[in-house]
């Protein structure tokens, strides 16, 4: 899809989407209970329809409710289950939280996806398959495992992703015997790990930390149906929030103030760099200011990475994001796509391995004619790239929009409802 966004002054309020990341851990417990569960908030993003093709493969079911709630009956796991293959589309939470699910099986599962899916990291994954004498193939069309996985006392790395960690926290609760998960430092987006903690006991099953980086979790546990509402999506409100800290004017509701979502931390972001931040009984309400440049640790969130190197066009100075090659990683590589387009707008833009520096315009002033820029398949490029030409002077063409989907399917109009110019070249 390639869509032609053009500058405009976004001004009103907008609901942020359901969050992906516990719109997966809901979905996942609703699927391992026994019993019914109620969810509300799951978007029919791509995500979110990977984590459901994966839950039927378990043998739970859902249906959408008439007033949009998702209907889930678990499938009481684990049960006895033949071979299966799960398509994980290109959802790493998906394909990181099924593996281990599946590995309590005999049976060989395979695990397809897109091609940038199946590349990414699993050596956390195959280490502890391997310490269990347990197969553990990934080649570049399948990823193939079979259990059954054991509990006991293992020892993980804590830099590569949490992702593993909440994988794990999913089915070890369900074995006969009790495990320890020893996290090797440093121990990356822990946030995400606390994110998991929390639904768990929302459905009944324990786990919880003995210190900084060890797991305790108790087996012979099972899930019990819940009815959940999915909090509000900071990662995705960071675009819209972003947007405020330049031009003002902008209200974000759906938010809890409350919440334990790593990505809460846009908004301490945007007031370091000097925008305005208040709560109020509709939303947060983000006010623009001169803002100036940080130096900002993205490893404990690294989906923020995107849209602050936009953020940084506008900030007096230069902007560093730091401890961030878990960027190269994601859907695209996240550090060279955005150095990529961002220079094309004709940015001052440089980076490490670990690291991006971005130099804000003088006087926050964009300097570029209208550019077409490349998505890099990835949804939060997309996003990205977009505000970027909403507070630009003159239109992007973003190619290969329909990436937006995979999270976000409905940005685009969300964008729209703010006053944003967004128009559809090609399907």
């Amino acid at each position: 899809m390639i869509v032609k966004v053009s500058p405009a002054h976004l001004s009103g309020a907008v609901a942020a989407p359901p969050s992906k990341s516990l719109g997966h851990r809901a979905l996942l417990c609703a699927g391992l209970a026994h019993g019914s569960s109620r969810l509300t908030g799951i978007s029919d993003s791509q995500d979110m329809l990977a984590t459901l093709d994966g839950l039927a493969a378990l043998g739970a079911q859902a249906e959408r409710a008439a007033d949009g709630a998702l209907l889930v009956r678990g499938a009481a796991f684990p049960q006895a289950l033949g071979p299966r293959r799960v398509c994980c589309r290109e959802s790493g939470s998906t394909l990181r939280f099924l593996i281990p699910l599946f590995a309590l099986s005999p049976e060989e599962t395979v695990f397809t996806g897109s091609a940038r899916l199946l590349a990414r990291p699993q050596s956390v994954y195959a280490d502890l398959f391997a310490a269990q004498g347990l197969p553990f193939l990934q080649a570049a069309d399948c990823l193939r495992v079979r259990g059954p996985l054991r509990g006991g006392e293992w020892t993980l790395r804590g830099d590569v992703s949490s992702q593993f960690l909440t994988g794990l926290l999913f089915a070890l609760p369900l074995l006969d015997a009790d495990s320890t998960l020893r996290i090797l430092p440093p121990f990356s987006s822990k946030g995400y790990v606390d994110l998991t903690l929390q639904m768990l006991a929302r459905f009944g099953v324990h786990a919880g930390f003995a210190g900084e980086d060890q797991l305790e979790i108790p087996g012979r546990q099972r899930y019990a149906a819940q009815d959940v509402a999915v909090e509000g999506d900071y990662s995705q409100a960071a675009f819209f929030a972003a947007a405020g800290a330049v031009q003002g004017g902008l209200r974000i509701a759906n938010l809890a103030p409350d919440s334990l979502q790593g990505d809460r931390a846009i908004l301490e972001i945007l007031r370091a760099c000097g925008a305005g931040v208040e709560w109020g009984a509709d939303g947060a309400h983000i006010s623009s200011a001169p803002l100036s440049a940080q130096e900002i640790d993205v490893d404990p969130i690294p989906d923020l990475a995107p849209v602050l190197s936009v953020l940084a066009l506008f900030c007096a100075g230069e902007t560093r994001l730091v401890n961030a090659a878990r960027l190269r990683d994601k859907e695209s590589d996240r550090i060279a796509a955005m150095e990529q387009e961002l220079r094309r707008l004709g940015a001052r833009v440089s980076s490490t391995r670990d690291s991006l520096t971005v130099s804000g315009f003088p006087a926050g002033r964009a300097p570029w004619a209208q550019t077409e820029v490349d998505c890099h398949n990835d949804h939060r490029v997309v996003m990205s790239l977009a505000i970027a030409a909403t507070l630009g002077r003159a239109p992007l063409i973003l190619r290969g929009a329909e990436a937006v989907r995979k999270s976000y399917p409905n940005f685009f109009a969300d964008l729209k409802s703010l006053g944003g110019k967004v128009e559809v070249l090609e399907e």
